[in-house]
C-alpha cells in the first residue's frame, strides 16, 4: 500500500501495501520483455498484477484505511496507535494517528507537506528531509514495481530465483536494480501469486558519528483480503537488521470514495484543523 510513516517520533520505510501514488502503469507485451528486463520476471509481474485485481487493482483511485499500528522495541510491541489513512492518486496523502485522544496529522501532496503534532500543539511545514523520507517510501514500495513507475528510470528489472517461505512453501524472487546502486528484492508466492516480501537495503545517517551506515529492511505482507475486487494484505510487518520495528493491522478499506481536497490544505492556524 502506501508509505506509512509516524513523524513525529518515528519514521518507518514503505508499509501500506496497495497505496503507492503512481497511476500510469506500464506492463510488458505478452511476447517480448523490454531491453531492461527477462522476460521471467515480466511474467512473475503480471500474475501479480492478475491476482491483486487486474483491471480493478490499477484503476484504484482514492483509498481510505483504518486501523492500528503497532510500534515494536527490541523486538516487543509497544501500545497501539489508532490510524486512518486517505489517498487520491496520483500525489495527495493524509495519515492521522490517534493515542488517549491525542492526534497527529502528516500530509504530503506533490513536493509539498505538513504535520500537525497534538503532542505540543504545533503546526509546520514538513522539513526537506521529511519530504525525501516520503519520497524514498514511494522508491521502496510494492507499488514501484506492480504499476511500472520504474520503467522510466532506466531501473533493471531481473529474475532472482526461488526462496524458501515456510513448510512446503517457496516465493518467486526478481530484483529491481537502480543506476544508483539502489535495489529491491520482490517475493511473490509462487503458488498463489500473491506479493509476500519487500527487502532492500537503505542508508541512515548514524546521529552520534555522522557517519552514513546501511540496514537491512524487510516488509512482510500477510493476511490477503479482497474488497470490490481489489486485493491487499491486512496485516504488514516491518523489520530493520532481522528485528520487528512495526505493525500494521487494517481493520477496514474502503477504494474509490469520495475524499475532500480540504483534507489536504493547510490550515492557516490549529483552529482550523479539520
Amino acid at each position: 500500500m502506501n508509505r506509512f510513516r509516524f513523524l513525529t517520533t518515528v519514521a518507518i520505510a514503505p508499509l501500506l501495501f496497495l497505496l503507492c501514488l503512481t497511476v500510469r502503469a506500464q506492463t510488458a507485451s505478452k511476447d517480448t520483455a523490454p531491453p531492461n528486463s527477462d522476460q521471467k520476471s515480466e511474467e512473475i509481474v503480471k500474475r501479480a498484477i492478475e491476482v491483486l485485481g487486474g483491471a480493478g487493482y490499477l484503476n484504484v483511485r482514492t483509498v481510505i484505511g483504518h486501523g492500528f499500528f503497532t510500534p515494536f522495541h527490541d523486538g516487543v510491541s509497544q501500545v497501539p496507535l489508532k490510524f486512518v489513512d486517505y489517498i487520491v492518486y496520483p500525489d495527495k496523502e493524509r495519515t492521522e494517528f490517534t493515542q488517549n485522544g491525542v492526534r497527529t496529522i502528516q500530509v504530503n501532496f506533490g513536493e509539498q507537506g505538513w504535520i500537525f503534532d497534538g503532542a505540543v500543539k504545533t503546526l509546520n511545514d514538513q522539513k526537506p528531509e521529511q519530504i525525501a523520507d516520503f519520497k524514498f517510501s514511494f522508491r521502496a514500495s510494492i507499488e514501484t514495481i506492480l504499476r511500472g513507475e520504474w520503467r522510466k528510470e532506466g531501473v533493471k528489472l531481473s529474475y532472482v530465483g526461488r526462496r524458501e517461505a515456510g513448510l512446503a512453501k517457496r516465493n518467486e524472487t526478481v530484483r529491481l536494480t537502480y543506476p544508483d546502486g539502489f535495489w529491491l528484492e520482490y517475493e511473490f508466492a509462487a503458488k498463489e501469486g500473491l506479493p509476500a516480501k519487500i527487502i532492500y537495503m537503505r542508508k541512515h545517517k548514524n546521529m552520534d558519528s555522522g557517519e552514513v551506515e546501511e540496514t537491512l529492511e524487510e516488509d512482510r505482507l500477510q493476511k490477503p483480503i479482497t474488497i470490490d475486487g481489489v486485493t491487499a494484505p491486512w496485516v504488514i510487518d516491518h523489520f530493520i537488521s532481522g528485528k520487528q520495528t512495526s505493525r500494521i493491522n487494517y481493520e477496514t478499506i474502503e477504494y474509490n470514495k469520495p475524499v475532500p481536497d480540504s483534507l489536504f490544505t493547510k490550515p492557516a492556524t490549529i483552529k482550523g484543523l479539520k
